[in-house]
């Protein structure tokens, strides 16, 4: 009951932070607690409290400028740790699903490649990011986009719905990591795809950072090793997989809580993973 009660308090933390960056935009830069922006100068600089800041930080991440056109104002809020898309191979035609989708930037890039015959949904637990998201899919009159509320721990989608699943930099966010990889698993139809941009821990986080509900709001306080990644996706049945950590992204990183030396305990990977087409 007490860690229930604990992982309770944890959800409710992150609910409220990406409440209020979707109320007011990512004013805190990158990945970074909401108020981090009071503290110190972002990551990305300049003067825009939005729209500048997610551009740079989302150039710096991986994505291209190309990217970056023809999306809604405030889909793209410079949330993430790395770019999942360059990673999950989408086809046309096939169904994604985004974990922890925010204002729908990393589903309408993934809609680009499906076309109209493919579906996009996203998940996430956040009402005001859900309504930010629809409202973005309306403007881009995306019809094969749609957005769920929802926890990662317990997708709202049936067994077997998608080709492909992506995220970036959330499910590091999740008090039950385990779970989530298992429900990845359940919703992945055989022989589907894991392709996720997160957070790894590469030392012993310190206990002033894991006991911070604001480190772990912004990206570093729940960060997993490598092995217990592995582990978990091991254990929820995947196979095939890869994590591949981005010792570059520690420029990026430094800059999410200036002054904390987090770099030096946690690095953006690219995390990999198939479903086996033979349920063994």
């Amino acid at each position: 009951m007490e860690k229930e009660m604990n992982n309770d308090a944890v959800r409710q933390s992150v609910r409220a932070n990406y409440a209020q960056v979707a109320r007011l935009g990512n004013i805190g830069g990158c990945c970074a607690p909401a108020d981090s922006a009071a503290e110190s100068s972002s990551c990305c600089g300049g003067s825009d409290p939005a729209a500048e800041h997610a551009k740079m930080a989302s150039l710096a991440m991986g994505y291209t400028a190309a990217d970056l056109e023809g999306l809604p104002e405030g889909a793209n809020m410079g949330l993430g740790c790395g770019n999942p898309q360059a990673i999950a191979s989408i086809r046309a035609g096939e169904t994604v699903l985004d974990l922890g989708s925010g204002g729908g930037f990393d589903a309408f890039l993934a809609m680009r490649q499906t076309g109209p015959a493919g579906k996009v949904i996203g998940v996430d637990m956040t009402p005001e990011m859900i309504s930010k998201a629809r409202k973005n899919a309306v403007t881009l009159n995306a019809a094969n986009v749609e957005f769920r509320l929802g926890e990662l721990e317990h997708l709202p989608v049936p067994d077997d719905a998608a080709d492909v699943i992506i995220s970036n930099c959330v499910i590091n966010l999740s008090p039950d990591k385990a779970q989530v990889f298992r429900e990845a698993f359940r919703a992945l139809k055989p022989g589907g795809r894991l392709a996720v941009s997160d957070v790894v821990a590469t030392a012993q986080l310190p206990d002033e950072v894991l006991n911070d509900l604001k480190m772990l709001s912004g990206c570093i306080a729940g960060a997993a090793s490598i092995n217990d990644i592995e582990r978990m996706l091991g254990d929820a049945g995947f196979k095939e997989i890869r994590i591949t950590a981005k010792e570059e992204s520690r420029e990026l990183i430094r800059a999410w809580a200036p002054g904390r030396r987090i770099e030096e305990y946690v690095v953006s990977a690219n995390i990999q993973a198939v479903k086996p087409k033979n349920r063994a």
